[in-house]
């Protein structure tokens, strides 16, 4: 069935609907010049339609690619959805990205044009430019640099544009809303990345099925810390328009090195990480509780057993429950101070958060929630609730979304957030949009999402990459993330990579965390103790980091596993002897 918007058909005209109704309410808050600093909602509504104004005026328009290059401030979204409101599409890039990496994407989607927020990231964007087919237009945040042959102006110049936000909006609400909103580009982790199309309605319905838990959350009018990326599918749909309408507002982070003191001083209510975050985070808090006393020790300790117990059974005894209540006020109280004491949701996101991990959060009284998505898909697909919080599932898919479990365990999905396609990938786009026999003609066709899963009770569990299990010699299937994601749990481990395509056994590849090389042994021995004897490493090594400089790291701390057992193949040989 074609998508029945609601109030509004595209991204622009729904921010800026917003923005005339709520004028002098805080929208973006970001750190400048030594003090945060807060942007209104008519702000951002009179910079829109300036940007809007002279990107026109340099011939953007309709159907055009638009590179956003960045980091979290209040530029990328005012550029973002200035680019959407002329009708063109933006394509939304990590600041991360090497020259190689601009260059693949500005010649896969014949972007002409580049806003960039920096001028050593300009440089960066323009030597990608030189390894591709070059820009006609690029606007920088700064002083930008000088390239022959090339139009470079300034953002205060493009703020200077004369426009009007109103006239603007009424263009952007006659935009059809399965018109392209935005291309971005999949991390890469199997393979070379690839434009996927989504429209105006696929980050609409996923407002339309967030907004209910928002509210009953309780989130209006409160404050969202954005730490994730803008360039990632999710922060950019969540943080970038889905929260920011529902009357949230906006805190930009300024880095992981700023997290801890950010989260006291903010004090948000709700905040999205990566699990790779929450291992860190514990990490630190279990260096921390090392320097306390036994006591104190003990205290901790009998905190996360009772809190595991509530979550996990058996029932707590009268005393038991006693011993909670006082607990929760002596070791509780202080973590949730800690997060800055007005969390409703820790959201985890990115890849497969493991449930002993989300367990310590939850038992320690933190309200870590882990949801599934794919940039395919809007890109939030389902989210657990902290009311119904089943920690080993990732939720219940969210209202409109469509979702089965194919015969070999892949899972589909289907709905209104669904990406239109890859673009310039019909081959891709056909692989991955199929429908299923026994359709009738005409029914919009099933996202196969490459991942393995299934349906508990309306709750969806996620078990793997159907395209990353590993057969062994032997004949056996096994997960390469399950044990991954056990040895990453490890206090020693910071990264692994595990290997046996086709080998008598597995292999490990292990970065361990500093000071720890010495201790990695007793971490694997640890993990295969958990393990049936099929999935135990039987070799490991240590090996040098996975790195976004060398390749084998998304921008959102994945590792890039096809890439890097290409890389460290030599290393995992000798392992087999």
């Amino acid at each position: 069935m074609p998508y029945s918007p609601g109030t509004w058909p595209t991204l622009p005209a729904m921010m800026l609907s917003r923005a005339a109704e709520w004028a002098d309410r805080p929208l973006f808050r970001h750190w400048q010049g030594g003090a945060w600093q807060s942007l209104r909602w008519g702000d951002f509504a009179v910079q829109v339609a300036a940007v809007a104004a002279f990107l026109r005026g340099r011939g953007i328009g309709p159907g055009d690619r638009v590179l956003l290059v960045s980091e979290n401030r209040p530029e990328f979204p005012i550029a973002d959805t200035a680019i959407m409101a002329v009708g063109a599409i933006t394509v939304p890039t990590y600041t991360t990205n090497l020259p190689g990496d601009h260059a693949h994407i500005l010649r896969d989607s014949g972007a002409r044009a580049a806003i960039v927020s920096t001028r050593r990231l300009a440089e960066r964007v323009l030597e990608g430019a030189a390894l591709a087919d070059g820009l006609d237009l690029l606007v920088c945040c700064e002083d930008p640099p000088a390239q022959a042959g090339l139009v470079a102006h300034g953002w205060a110049e493009a703020l200077a544009t004369p426009g009007d936000p109103a006239m603007l909006a009424a263009e952007a609400a006659a935009v059809p809303s399965d018109s392209l909103a935005c291309l971005i580009y999949t991390s890469g982790t199997g393979g070379p990345p690839k434009g996927v199309m989504l429209p105006h309605r696929a980050l609409l319905a996923n407002r339309d099925g967030v907004a209910p838990l928002v509210k009953r959350l309780g989130l209006i009018g409160e404050c969202y810390l954005s730490f994730l990326p803008l360039s990632h599918a999710y922060e950019h749909t969540v943080g970038g328009f889905l929260l920011p309408s529902l009357g949230l507002e906006v805190v930009y982070s300024r880095g992981a090195d700023r997290l801890a003191h950010e989260l006291a001083e903010i004090r948000p209510a709700i905040v999205t990480a990566v699990p790779r975050l929450f291992e860190v985070l514990r990490g630190r808090i279990l260096h921390g509780l090392e320097k306390e006393s036994a006591f104190k020790r003990r205290l901790f300790d009998r905190t996360v057993e009772l809190g595991l117990r509530r979550m996990d059974g058996p029932p707590l005894g009268l005393f038991e429950r006693l011993q909670d209540a006082v607990l929760d006020r002596l070791v509780r109280e202080k973590s949730r101070a800690r997060f800055g004491g007005r969390l409703r949701a820790m959201v985890s996101g990115g890849a497969r958060l493991d449930p002993e991990l989300s367990g310590f959060f939850i038992a320690l009284g933190l309200p870590v929630i882990q949801g599934y998505g794919q940039t395919e898909a809007g890109p939030v697909v389902s989210v657990n609730l902290p009311w119904a919080n089943r920690r080993h599932t990732v939720g219940p898919p969210l209202k409109g979304v469509e979702c089965r479990i194919a015969e070999d365990g892949e899972v589909l999905v289907r709905g209104d957030l669904v990406m239109t396609g890859y673009w310039n990938n019909p081959e891709a786009t056909a692989s991955s949009l199929k429908p299923l026999p026994g359709d009738p003609p005409g029914e919009a066709p099933w996202l196969h999402t490459g991942d393995i899963g299934a349906l508990e009770d309306g709750y969806l569990r996620i078990t793997d990459r159907k395209r990353d299990f590993i057969k062994t010699l032997g004949g056996d299937m096994v997960s390469p993330a399950k044990i991954e994601c056990l040895l990453m749990a490890e206090p020693e481990v910071h990264q692994a990579l595990v290997s046996g395509e086709g080998k008598p056994a597995l292999v490990a590849l292990i970065v361990p965390n500093e000071g720890m090389a010495e201790k990695v042994a007793e971490a694997v021995r640890r993990v295969n103790a958990k393990l049936p004897t099929i999935e135990r490493i039987r070799h490991w090594a240590v090996t040098e980091p996975f790195t976004i400089e060398n390749g084998l790291l998304t921008p959102t701390q994945k590792v890039k596993r096809r890439a890097a057992i290409e890389a460290r193949t030599a290393e995992a040989e000798k392992l087999w002897g």
